[in-house]
């Protein structure tokens, strides 16, 4: 019996050894699928947080695009007679020079009243919607409103000082739609 005895703990301890083994290769096994979990896990986090930069950035780029947009549709609707009042620049000079001819016939005095009154409509309509005259002269020459077309020499003002307009200048609010034409003293 003997030899069974010791056949039997044979067995025991290669049970015990194979038990031993298995519980190993299992520890390895969850060690293995904790390590690929947890890969898994990081790889995902860094996904994450790609998106989340490029939802902050596209968020970013739609709020400055909102933005521009909001600043365009403000200068469009600042500017929006800019044309219309450039091109009814020649014709406000127009009425000016038909104001400065001098009548005599009471005919031509009821027609120049009527002028004067159609220029006068014309100028408010064109101040309301932000047209200004550019100061000229007796003012110091500014090339960023004033266009110099020839040199005077006056010695009793400075140099540098508007003479004479020649043609009036204009502005919408804040921007030139004509420079004054000038005559500057040397």
């Amino acid at each position: 019996m003997s030899e069974a005895t010791e056949n039997k703990e044979h067995l025991e301890e290669k049970n015990e050894q194979l038990n031993e083994a298995n519980e190993q290769a299992e520890q390895q096994e969850e060690a293995t699928v904790e390590e690929q979990s947890n890969a898994k896990i990081s790889e995902l986090e860094g996904k994450l947080q790609e998106e989340e930069n490029r939802y902050l950035r596209l968020l970013a780029d739609f709020d400055n695009i909102k933005r521009r947009f909001q600043l365009d549709r403000e200068a469009a609707e600042k500017y929006r007679a800019q044309k219309l009042l450039t091109e009814l620049l020649p014709v406000i000079d127009n009425f000016e020079r038909a104001l400065q001819v001098e009548v005599s016939s009471e005919d031509a005095n009821a027609l120049y009243k009527g002028i004067e009154m159609v220029y006068r409509s014309l100028i408010d309509a064109a101040k309301q919607e932000g047209l200004e005259l550019i100061p000229a002269e007796g003012e110091a020459f500014d090339p960023n409103v004033h266009q110099a077309v020839m040199q005077e020499s006056d010695s009793e003002k400075e140099s540098g000082i508007v003479l004479r307009e020649l043609q009036k200048g204009y502005k919408l609010k804040d921007r030139v739609l004509r420079p004054s034409m000038v005559s500057v003293n040397e």
